[in-house]
């Protein structure tokens, strides 16, 4: 019964109140509710993409090259009519930003959830442990973050090839680290206080401490660093795909319809590169909108 006790007592009672007070204060700013807003309707148009683009960009048999490299507004021989213009293959734009927002964020959301999940568990082990295992977890963290992370996703594509698979394994190799530094620091500070030593005194197991009590209460600062993280996958993914190393041509994302129109902006033809360009930029300026508001929400500084 004791122990029953102490289990009700030793963690931090949640504050009545404080997601909905927390909702209010993300939506206070105007910066991020228009960034909120325009995320979920990305978000929308990307799942939904197979059911309102105006062709399947990447089924040869509904591409024409007679169609190639049609302005904006321009309608084909079939009557389809090409509202952001086609590439040169006879790609509908429009259609090629839809599908590739959908491996674009696959690639944003799942590298970075993966990431967190690798990265807070390491520094979990770290801050909780320490000595040893925390040297060892630190030493990796520190040589992991000393290389940039473009050239450590380089190097992983180098060695696994093409493909959205490996730029997801690619991108969580180069990102975790960030997050189990974090967590580490956060954890250290949570590890002194008294519902942990209870839970110590209770000899409770590490795991139930760790991931029970400890984790919990350093969940806002990984919330936060993901939803960066995603913003900077993406932008990650397309600088790969417009270098030729990330997603093939059939597996469609923003950064390699960038690519695919690079060489013929000085031509006239801006809107193949253009369109997506815009898209790409959108994406990532909603993302760190909602980010920078869910820091100074989640600050445990600015909590009244």
């Amino acid at each position: 019964m004791a122990e029953h006790d102490m289990h009700e007592t030793d963690r931090t009672p949640a504050e009545p109140g404080r997601l909905s007070r927390n909702i209010a204060d993300f939506f206070a700013s105007p910066a991020a509710a228009a960034g909120f807003v325009t995320l979920f309707v990305i978000c929308c148009l990307a799942l939904l993409a197979p059911w309102i683009s105006p062709q399947n960009p990447y089924d040869l048999m509904q591409l024409d090259i007679m169609d190639g490299r049609l302005p904006p507004g321009s309608e084909s021989m079939t009557g389809l009519v090409y509202h952001l213009g086609t590439d040169s293959q006879g790609r509908d734009i429009l259609s090629g930003i839809l599908y590739g927002l959908r491996t674009s964020l696959l690639v944003g959301v799942l590298s970075a959830f993966a990431a967190a999940i690798i990265g807070t568990t390491a520094g979990l082990f770290a801050a909780y442990m320490g000595r040893r295992t925390e040297t060892v977890i630190m030493r990796l963290v520190d040589l992991q973050l000393s290389f940039p992370t473009i050239l450590m996703a380089l190097m992983m594509l180098a060695i696994l090839g093409k493909g959205v698979l490996n730029v997801v394994i690619a991108l969580i190799i180069a990102e975790w680290a960030t997050y189990a530094r974090t967590v580490r620091a956060t954890a250290l500070v949570e590890r002194e206080k008294e519902y942990i030593e209870a839970a110590r005194m209770l000899r409770l197991p590490g795991w139930r401490i760790l991931f029970r009590h400890l984790l919990p209460n350093c969940l806002a600062p990984v919330i936060v660093i993901a939803t960066m993280q995603v913003a900077r996958a993406i932008g990650l993914e397309a600088t790969l795909s417009f270098l030729g190393l990330g997603a093939s041509v059939t597996e469609p994302s923003l950064g390699m319809l960038i690519s695919t129109g690079y060489q013929y902006l000085l031509t006239g033809l801006y809107w193949i590169s253009f369109f997506p360009g815009i898209a790409l930029l959108v994406t990532i300026v909603a993302i760190n909108l909602v980010g920078d508001r869910l820091r100074d929400v989640l600050n445990p500084r600015n909590a009244s």
